[in-house]
């Protein structure tokens, strides 16, 4: 059976529930998610977005830029701004970045990589055992064969029109 986490925004006006275990988890610290956040850096668990539902509240689209130069709509609360997920250009609506700090348990997965190290502060220090990229990877090079395969899929279904 498939683990069910929940998590939610700053003013609890909304709520979801995500169900399965990520594709892959980054921890990104480029400029942009700097400034759209106003910290660091974010984590992002990526899944495909029919595994994470909407329980409760409602959510609003912000178009922004990515790190990689690419469009993402950032899923907002319209009561508090909380950033809770991310829809990114290469697999459209298919695939969800979920922003790890929203769960109820923040620390459930630990990031496959950092990436965008090249502008992370200069006082920020990096977790041993976990690869670490000046820009972005190839995850299909990083990733277990299963989660690879979850990847491919979406990104078939994106070129066939989906999402």
């Amino acid at each position: 059976m498939d683990i069910e986490r929940e998590g939610g925004c700053g003013c609890g006006a909304v709520r979801y529930r995500v169900t399965g275990e990520p594709i892959f988890v980054n921890n990104c610290h480029c400029r942009l998610c700097q400034q759209q956040t106003g910290s660091t850096s974010v984590v992002n668990a990526f899944f495909e977005s029919e595994q994470i539902a909407l329980l409760q509240g409602t959510l609003s689209d912000h178009a922004v830029t990515t790190g990689s130069g690419g469009q993402q709509t950032i899923k907002r609360c319209t009561n508090c701004g909380t950033a809770v997920w991310s829809h990114y250009p290469r697999l459209g609506g298919l695939g969800t970045g979920l922003r790890v700090g929203t769960l109820d348990d923040p620390g459930a997965w630990t990031p496959d990589a950092v990436i965008f190290t090249d502008s992370a502060m200069p006082w920020v220090a990096f977790p041993e055992g976990i690869p670490a990229f000046a820009t972005v990877y190839n995850q299909m090079e990083l990733l277990p064969p299963e989660r690879v395969a979850r990847l491919q899929a979406m990104i078939e279904r994106r070129k066939a029109g989906e999402g």
